[in-house]
């Protein structure tokens, strides 16, 4: 019967596993759905500021945009990663691609002879490369969990002060890119220097439309009315004061807000498949329980019979 014991145990233990599995999931699904509606508001955000800048900058001379430090692009030697990851874990594999994305990107700068350094965002980065021998700029931890353009803004400026001092020659971002409940892929970002290539934003939204918007820019070609953009007091000090840095920030906020939603999906699924392990776990424990059960009530009718047999003869 110690045996039976164990294994009821065992059967209480999963369950009681499984009520915190199932009350995780059911959170996390409630709170991704907010997520996922966050991303696609602000990815239009993110297109009209693109476009105001790469209209801004088609009005400068290319001589002029050397004025724009952030825009200027030198001799890479040393470049710094911002890694997005969570602070919390039990989100699959979630942290695991972000962290194997870096650290390909780290072998490949250190081969081509670059020095390296890192800022980074969440716990789990924090706790991965702390035992790795590569400069740590900053941590970025314990962050709300609904991202801010206010963080956004401290890491934006974080990069670009460090970028325009020399420190670092240039700045990349790996992180993710929500893309379903069920899909979400790594993404690696040139941030600065903010060259013009870089202005093209990858959202998933894009690829969409992308054939509607090309058709419709050819039925209204013919009569479409150019806007007049007036920039006061001229347009290099709104483009370094106002356009790039408001820029720079979006693209780090849209960033937060692709991890936030793609952490908070693979939480849900991996809290689905603990909550269907567990499933599977009790029904089979269940069985093992009562064949254990019914070979010891066997054992005992077998020898209630023996005993009677014996007091007969």
């Amino acid at each position: 019967m110690a045996n039976l014991k164990a294994i009821r145990q065992r059967i209480k233990s999963v369950q009681a596993t499984q009520k915190i599995t199932r009350a995780m999931r059911m959170v996390a699904a409630a709170k991704v759905r907010r997520a996922q509606a966050r991303v696609q508001a602000a990815r239009p955000f993110t297109k009209a500021v693109v476009e105001m800048l790469l209209d801004a900058v088609k009005e400068i001379a290319a001589v002029d945009l050397y004025g724009l430090p952030l825009l200027h692009a030198r001799p890479i030697k040393t470049v710094a990663l911002i890694i997005l990851s969570s602070d919390r874990g039990l989100c699959g594999s979630y942290n695991t691609n972000v962290f194997r994305e870096a650290l390909s990107r780290i072998q490949a700068l250190e081969a081509e002879g670059k020095k390296v350094a890192l800022i980074l965002v969440g716990l789990k980065a924090a706790a991965f490369f702390k035992s790795l021998k590569i400069e740590k700029l900053k941590n970025y931890t314990l962050l709300p969990a609904i991202p801010s353009v206010e963080e956004a803004k401290l890491i934006s400026q974080q990069a670009s002060a460090l970028f325009i001092d020399g420190t670092i020659d240039a700045v990349e971002l790996i992180g993710t890119q929500f893309i379903s409940m069920l899909r979400s892929r790594i993404t690696k970002i040139s941030y600065l220097p903010a060259t013009l290539s870089n202005l093209k934003v990858d959202m998933a939204v894009e690829s969409v439309t992308a054939n509607l918007r090309e058709t419709m820019a050819k039925s209204e070609e013919s009569n479409k009315m150019t806007p007049v953009r007036l920039f006061e007091p001229s347009i290099l000090e709104v483009m370094s004061k106002e356009l790039i840095p408001k820029y720079l920030e979006n693209v780090i906020y849209q960033a937060l807000l692709e991890a936030s939603a793609s952490e908070l999906a693979a939480r849900m699924n991996a809290m689905t498949n603990a909550s269907n392990n567990a499933r599977d776990l009790i029904s089979s424990l269940t069985l093992v329980y009562n064949k254990a059960r019914q070979s010891g009530i066997t054992q005992d009718l077998l020898e209630i019979v023996g005993g009677a047999e014996a007091l007969r003869g």
